[in-house]
């Protein structure tokens, strides 16, 4: 309902009618005591409050829109200046000489005042000019502010989706190497009968059911995520058996939220890049710890010895991690990731989790 009123109002000039006759009613009823009779109230306030919805729409619809959103900044003053100028003149001519309140007694200078005053010499009153302008214009002011409220709330909205959509396709870009590699590691242990075979398809399982089913929010428990990272480790050890030795820490609360597969894609790649290619006993340590208000997750893993090239080119993996930290978690992390001879580590530090 909330939201079809405000496509409404952004939509439909009828906007202008709406607010025509609210600061109509609004003025009428905050100035009766300034008039003798009610007809000449309403007619006064008609003719008043048309003036400034009339002027209201020729600046929001047409100046602003078709100069100063084109960048036509000198002719959109000089126009806006002509509309102050035409309006205080036909303010001067019609509501001045003609619609002038014809106050209670005790008022009687300020009658006076103005009779006194010739219309020229209304017209060229520089400070009339800029009261009657200001009074012109505050209607403007509010559908101006009301107007940029909601763009803003547009582009929050657009930019929400615009994020959701990044985090959508970062997770879809997931490499699929360690679902394949457990398929084919499933299907030589049902062809050997091994007992290992029951606990890969348990662990596969929930590793799948919670990926697709229960991290579908910004933010999740880190707890799941260990959970997570934990059954993953359990699917590599036994992959691997004893060409791996891993260390994994925990110092936690508990209460942590953290965003999903962001952890365990630095497990993944870890594997990815120092067990897959070792001929030795490859080694990965990780380490989760909340240290006050911030939560500081480090993970190592030595490098085959076979390989001597030390590679500056990042993996797919750690560039969708960092896009992923600019989206969820902007100026409130730190990552330093050291890539040498023997050993890769990746360190990060993410604030008030």
């Amino acid at each position: 309902m909330v939201q079809n009123i405000r496509t409404f109002l952004k939509n439909s000039k009828l906007k202008y009618l709406i607010f025509w006759i609210l600061i109509f009613l609004f003025s009428a009823s905050t100035s009766s005591w300034y008039y003798t009779t009610s007809e000449e109230l309403i007619i006064t306030y008609v003719i008043r409050s048309g003036l400034q919805i009339t002027m209201a729409f020729i600046i929001l619809e047409f100046l602003i829109p078709n100069l100063l959103y084109q960048k036509k900044k000198n002719a959109f003053i000089i126009s806006f200046v002509g509309v102050l100028l035409m309006f205080y003149v036909v303010c001067t001519l019609i509501y001045m000489n003609y619609f002038e309140p014809t106050f209670p007694k005790t008022y009687q200078n300020y009658i006076k005042r103005f009779n006194d005053t010739s219309f020229f010499g209304r017209l060229t009153n520089y400070s009339e000019f800029i009261v009657k302008s200001l009074y012109l214009l505050y209607p403007t002011l509010l559908l101006l502010i009301f107007k940029l409220l909601v763009e803003k709330q547009n582009v929050l909205h657009l930019n929400e989706q615009k994020k959701i959509a990044e985090l959508t396709a970062l997770k879809n870009q997931l490499n699929p190497h360690f679902l394949f590699n457990t398929l084919n590691n499933l299907y030589v242990l049902a062809l050997k009968k091994s007992d290992d075979a029951p606990k890969v398809i348990q662990k596969l399982s929930e590793i799948l059911d919670y990926i697709l089913y229960r991290c579908n929010d910004d933010f999740v428990p880190l707890k799941k995520e260990i959970e997570l990272i934990e059954n993953y480790l359990s699917l590599e050890k036994i992959r691997y058996t004893n060409r791996v030795n891993i260390t994994f820490e925990k110092n936690i609360t508990g209460e942590e939220k953290v965003a999903p597969l962001l952890l365990l894609t630095f497990v993944e790649n870890a594997f990815k890049h120092g067990v897959v290619n070792e001929i030795d006993k490859a080694k990965i340590n990780i380490r989760i710890t909340k240290e006050k208000t911030h939560l500081v997750f480090s993970i190592e893993n030595s490098k085959p010895t076979n390989i001597n090239i030390v590679s500056n080119k990042e993996s797919i993996g750690l560039e969708n991690i960092k896009k992923q930290l600019e989206l969820l978690y902007p100026r409130a992390y730190n990552l330093i990731i050291e890539n040498n001879t023997n050993w890769f580590s990746a360190n990060l530090k993410l604030d008030n989790v």
